[in-house]
């Protein structure tokens, strides 16, 4: 099972209404990997798919604390950047085995620093950016969840 799409986007609003529509499509267990070098866009797509979900509060990338969760009714978005991580053993101080149940899903940035000690993922979210400063955003999934956030 495996499906893929791709977008150009060319505006911060672009990025934020693609991670709107994912967070339309998205149901709790989901595991999405989020990849791009720094100012990609990773973080305005997770702010787009937070307020789609109805917070409407600040969101940055959790770069210092590793780990944000969002409460969201019936269902807990657990953000995590791994880009400080210096050791994937690390990972097991933030419990995030934890945090796989049924109503939560988990945005992982850096998901490369610690993909072996990671579940797998449901999606992964590629972002590069062109010599324009565009970017090209490619939706790849791995499981029927994955599939259904990566249709056009």
């Amino acid at each position: 099972m495996h499906a893929e799409s791709v977008h150009r986007i060319q505006t911060e609003q672009a990025m934020e209404r693609l991670g709107g529509r994912l967070g339309m499509r998205l149901n709790g267990g989901c595991v999405i990997f989020l990849t791009g070098d720094l100012g990609a866009g990773k973080t305005t797509l997770v702010r787009g798919l937070l307020r789609s979900l109805g917070y409407d509060d600040v969101v940055t990338s959790p770069t210092f604390t590793l780990l944000e969760t969002f409460d969201l009714g019936s269902l807990k978005v657990v953000h995590i950047d791994l880009y400080r991580l210096d050791d994937p053993s690390e990972l097991e101080y933030l419990a995030i085995r934890d945090y796989l149940e049924e109503q939560s899903v988990l945005l992982v940035e850096w998901a490369d620093h610690a993909r072996d000690s990671l579940p797998n993922p449901d999606c992964e979210v590629h972002i590069d950016i062109d010599r324009l400063g565009d970017r090209r955003v490619r939706l790849e999934s791995f499981t029927q969840s994955g599939e259904r956030l990566c249709a056009e």
